[in-house]
């Protein structure tokens, strides 16, 4: 017993380390498009469901970057301000699916493939999703859900969603380049460190323990390996049940997506679970305070639908084009922490890393984060903005 528990806790010290500088860069990239794209008056421009406002909704939201908690809040925050709910949804899909960070870590732990088939299919579910949407929320429903959310029930970190610290006016890079820039930056970095580690903890945890753990032969048992066809539909069935009984959510589902891939899942169920990030137990019973509990069933049926229908798309897609890895090749399994590439991008960017916290520090980073979890008045963003030295 002693030494399984020794192997899973080796095995989860080794995927935070082959992973920790990819994090730091997708964080950083995250925080920059966040500190430049301002969220002020975005719920105007999602006045409606139409094709053209899903698109910017979409836009909007994959560069807003949010964890998938504080993406469900925004998206509320949206709906209450006048913003059409799909529209909102679909900022909400877009902010956790289609982000930076997210794309960085599925290059470097699954291949540049899934990258490809995550921004393939974040469109198309997101697509799905409208139209089941459409074809099952009726006026009345939107109408109980909307005085379900001006309840302003807390669910988690409505104070992230509602902070706006970026800034308005300049060039890209002459507010990124800008003291106020610099500052927005480095909040925004650690706000997200501090608002996913528990979930990137979890999901390497969890991931290192099934690696560990787990034998090949009962991954193959229940991912149907011995019948390929049966097999490929299968997987984006699985898939999200897996995520939903796993209770990791954002970022922190990709070491667990490795695991699964390696243990045969198939493409689109690897792709199914990645999506499912917002059906999780604790997100579902956030979405019954938020919009109340037959909305949330719905919500439930109608994203799991739209997450496998997209996965499976994509599946026979990719496999049409012939760009389908070969299972096993995650790097998931890595021996042990060596002197590499790796190690030399974990030092640079921990020091860059440190030059951000010491920013963070001197600007009043402390005090924001202990506005993250409190439930924002009605006043929404207004009280939460953040003011730079």
């Amino acid at each position: 017993m002693l030494h399984a528990i020794l192997m899973a806790l080796r095995m989860t010290g080794v995927m935070l380390w082959e992973l920790l500088w990819a994090l730091c860069l997708g964080f950083m990239l995250s925080a920059i498009l966040e500190a430049v794209v301002s969220k002020e008056n975005v719920s105007r421009l999602l006045p409606d469901s139409s094709a053209k406002t899903i698109v910017v909704a979409s836009a909007l939201g994959a560069a807003s970057s949010s964890c998938s908690y504080a993406a469900t809040a925004l998206a509320r925050s949206l709906f209450r301000k006048g913003a059409d709910f799909i529209a909102a949804i679909a900022f909400q899909f877009a902010s956790t699916n289609l982000v930076v960070e997210l794309s960085v870590l599925l290059a470097v732990l699954l291949g540049w493939q899934f990258t490809l088939a995550e921004f393939t299919g974040g469109p198309i579910m997101i697509a799905l999703l409208v139209l089941l949407l459409r074809a099952t929320l009726k006026p009345k429903l939107i109408e109980a859900a909307r005085r379900q959310a001006s309840q302003n029930l807390p669910g988690r970190m409505e104070g992230h969603a509602a902070m706006d610290m970026s800034l308005h006016t300049g060039s890209f890079w002459g507010k990124l380049t800008s003291p106020k820039g610099f500052t927005s930056t480095s909040h925004y970095y650690w706000m997200d460190w501090y608002s996913l580690w528990p979930d990137i903890f979890g999901g390497v945890l969890i991931a290192g323990c099934l690696a560990a753990w787990v034998p090949q032969p009962w991954w193959a048992g229940l991912f149907l390996v011995g019948h390929p066809t049966l097999a490929l539909f299968w997987g984006p069935v699985i898939g999200p049940l897996v995520a939903v009984l796993s209770f990791v959510c954002s970022v922190g589902n990709v070491p667990l997506a490795a695991v699964l891939w390696n243990g045969g899942i198939s493409f689109g169920g690897v792709l199914s679970f990645l999506f499912a990030d917002l059906i999780i137990l604790p997100i579902l019973n956030i979405y019954r305070k938020y919009y109340g509990l037959k909305i949330a069933a719905l919500l439930f049926v109608l994203f799991y639908a739209s997450m496998s229908g997209a996965a499976l798309a994509v599946e026979f897609l990719f496999r049409a084009l012939h760009l389908i890895p070969a299972h096993g090749h995650a790097r998931v399994l890595e021996e042990s922490v060596r002197w590499n590439y790796t190690t030399v991008l974990n030092i640079l960017f921990l020091l860059a890393s440190a030059i951000l916290l010491f920013r963070f520090l001197k600007t009043g980073g402390p005090e924001m984060l202990r506005m993250m979890d409190a439930a924002p008045p009605e006043g929404d963003h207004e009280h939460a903005c953040c003011h730079h030295g």
